[in-house]
């Protein structure tokens, strides 16, 4: 199996979890039925969490890391405001495709604060995927990223731990040992510095014998769209349910929220370790999520 392999997957298991989730806006649609195996009507379309993801995966395919100029004119260029980008994305993403560096346009957001929000850390997991064992490597490749859409240190700071987590997932995978939670959790922590992410991820740990209930009530589960709010619950959910892909889906559907972004993030970790089949990515999921763009899809 090689970092593609992984990098794959994972980029499955975040389209997977991203469309899905997206389904439980849709009327109709309750988790109930769900685990009843009443499954949404195909096919089910993907929003802006995998389309920038499928940036990022193109950008690893072609070049092996991030060029942050290059990832910034393939958001610019695939960008489609349809998708669910939030108002901040949109404003940002034109600028880019009519020209204004990342870096001005990033740095000018939120008056100059730059973007807080989950946007950097629905997208990355599959970077996490293309470095297992590597954290370090994944955590600087992470940041990278996030920069290229948000300057503030929490966003960027979420998405290098889930980044962590996907490549601990994926070493796990590799040398066919279940990493534990608390050791999952541990790993991220090591790349973290003072922060509102590392303290929930703190949280995070000393919840994981809780409720999902529990846990989306004291860690947030991405109602507010911002890091903190969203990326400790989802590492929560992917550390407690690593080997159960169904499993960890029904979770953030559980939490409620912001489902696609949380079940994209859980997703591309989960899928890291599981893989499609068995325990992972269900086939019959997969084959109605809206097929991929590119080259990206399983069949080519």
């Amino acid at each position: 199996m090689t970092m593609m392999d992984l990098c794959t997957d994972s980029l499955d298991g975040l389209s997977v979890g991203d469309a899905l989730g997206a389904q439980f806006f849709v009327p109709g649609t309750s988790l109930p039925a769900l685990l009843a195996g009443q499954l949404p009507d195909a096919p089910w379309p993907w929003t802006d969490d995998t389309e920038m993801a499928c940036s990022i995966v193109d950008e690893l395919r072609e070049h092996g890391g991030i060029d942050q100029d290059r990832l910034a004119v393939r958001f610019a260029e695939r960008f489609e405001p349809y998708r669910g980008y939030g108002g901040g994305a949109v404003v940002l993403l034109r600028q880019l495709r009519d020209g204004v560096p990342w870096r001005d346009a990033a740095g000018a957001a939120f008056g100059g604060q730059g973007s807080m929000g989950n946007g950097a850390a629905m997208r990355v997991a599959p970077l996490g995927a293309f470095h297992p064992g590597d954290s370090r490597t994944a955590a600087l490749q992470a940041m990278r990223s996030a920069e290229v859409t948000h300057a503030h240190a929490e966003a960027v700071l979420g998405a290098a731990a889930v980044a962590v987590a996907a490549a601990e997932a994926g070493w796990a995978r590799l040398t066919r040992h279940r990493i534990a939670p608390d050791d999952l959790l541990d790993a991220v922590l090591a790349h973290l510095v003072e922060s509102k992410v590392m303290d929930g991820m703190v949280r995070a740990r000393r919840l994981l014998g809780a409720s999902v209930a529990e846990a989306a009530y004291e860690l947030g589960n991405g109602s507010q769209v911002l890091a903190f709010d969203t990326v400790p619950f989802a590492l929560w959910v992917a550390a407690t349910r690593l080997d159960d892909y169904p499993a960890a889906i029904h979770a953030c559907v559980e939490a409620g929220g912001d489902v696609d972004t949380t079940a994209a993030i859980v997703g591309g970790i989960v899928a890291a370790y599981t893989g499609v089949g068995g325990d992972g990515v269900p086939a019959g999921w997969l084959e109605r999520r809206e097929p991929l763009p590119g080259g990206l899809n399983r069949s080519t």
